[in-house]
């Protein structure tokens, strides 16, 4: 038989769930608050104790009324974070599992997809979604089968709070780690990213792009087209998170692609070339993205050439010289001409058979110009030395280009 304490207490759980059965939306809110504000923090011994070993059965009512309100964000926040106590409780995974049972997660991910929903409710969802995923890689398996990728790659692209994206990037390199079964989706899913307008959601997954490629091995070909499109970004730190990534994909199959990527850039396309009418200063249509993408592969083949005579060989059999040459004779962009100048001088200064190349094509006057003074050379060219440039046709011999300095 139990004790009269034991009864007492069982009465009055029964009495406060009647309460929350029979509250309306105003009452309710009010119960959450006073949940959250006692209970925030317990362990599941402690809430067990708070409710007379009767826990799980307020927990079935706050995920009852989350399946039948979360479309019209009804105490949205209040219900999610309610629930997020139960879920990181400690010793308390049999919460998640009944969280599980309800549908908890597709419901979690639905919430992500509503546009009309507030974006901390959505926040207040990847943290639930986070506690589910740091249970284990089956749990992991779960989010990632009920599209759970796809759904937090678009959060990330599209939210506004610097916060909620955090809190998205971290869930996916929660995923990304421990989840072989779904590592690659995780991968694309972040990779899928990288177009968006959002610089903060690019430099963040670029992050994490390189912290899982360690474990990845060799990455997919869908990769190189979006980091060499990032790479031009206008925002230095999403620049610097895409070099960082091209450093670290030198060591993998991905490399050429990534390096005749880098070279393509620096010569504008023929279409590219055609001159607008307004304005009588003639710029060319259609180069902005693409110019700020070649001045960052300049700065990115200095780079990496610098770091690997191997890397700098095979830039320079992609005709690397060339496309700098023709950068620096663009007088239309004078970043463009000064980073293409200082990674040209790299080249001539460690490869002898580079130096006489640009030697003959400059002349000797120019090329000792340029040799003096890479960084403002250029400034001093009139527009018949700078066409003689845009237009060279040096062309180093395979076999050359892999002989070493």
């Amino acid at each position: 038989m139990t004790s009269v304490k034991e009864q007492e207490a069982i009465r009055k759980l029964m009495v406060f769930l009647q309460e929350w059965d029979s509250a309306h939306k105003v009452a309710r809110s009010c119960i959450l608050d006073n949940f959250i504000k006692s209970n925030d923090g317990k362990t599941e011994p402690e809430l067990e104790l708070e409710f007379s070993q009767g826990a799980s059965l307020f927990l079935a009512r706050l995920t009852a009324w989350l399946r039948m309100t979360y479309m019209y964000s009804t105490c949205l926040n209040k219900l999610l974070k309610s629930i997020g106590i139960f879920l990181s409780a400690a010793s308390g995974r049999r919460y998640i599992t009944e969280f599980l049972e309800i549908g908890g997660v597709l419901i979690l991910l639905e919430i992500l997809g509503l546009k009309h929903l507030k974006e901390e409710d959505k926040r207040e969802s990847v943290k639930l979604l986070q506690l589910i995923a740091d249970a284990g890689r089956k749990y992991k398996e779960l989010i990632c089968e009920g599209y759970g990728v796809r759904s937090l790659a678009e959060f990330l692209a599209t939210s506004s709070s610097a916060e909620a994206q955090e809190d998205a990037r971290a869930l996916m390199d929660s995923l990304g780690h421990s989840n072989p079964k779904y590592q690659n989706q995780v991968y694309k899913g972040l990779v899928a990213v990288l177009p968006c307008a959002s610089p903060r959601a690019q430099q963040l997954a670029l992050q994490t792009l390189r912290v899982m490629q360690d474990s990845m091995g060799e990455a997919p070909s869908i990769l190189v087209e979006p980091v060499l499109g990032v790479l031009g970004s206008v925002h230095l730190e999403v620049q610097y998170e895409a070099a960082q990534l091209l450093r670290a994909l030198m060591a993998r199959a991905l490399r050429p692609a990534l390096l005749r990527g880098l070279v393509a850039l620096l010569t504008p396309r023929k279409e590219a070339l055609a001159f607008c009418e307004e304005g009588a200063k003639g710029k060319r249509a259609g180069q902005g993205g693409r110019t700020l993408r070649a001045v960052a592969c300049q700065g990115a083949q200095g780079i990496l050439a610098k770091e690997s005579a191997e890397v700098a060989e095979e830039l320079i059999q992609l005709k690397v010289v060339h496309g700098l040459m023709v950068a620096v004779g663009n007088l239309d962009h004078v970043a463009s001409q000064r980073h293409a100048s200082i990674s040209l001088e790299y080249f001539v200064r460690v490869f002898p058979f580079v130096e006489e190349c640009v030697k003959e094509a400059l002349g000797h006057t120019l090329f000792q110009h340029f040799m003096d003074s890479p960084e403002t050379w250029y400034t001093k060219m009139d527009p018949v030395q700078a066409e003689e440039l845009a237009s060279n046709t040096v062309d180093i011999p395979r076999d050359m280009a892999r002989m070493q300095s």
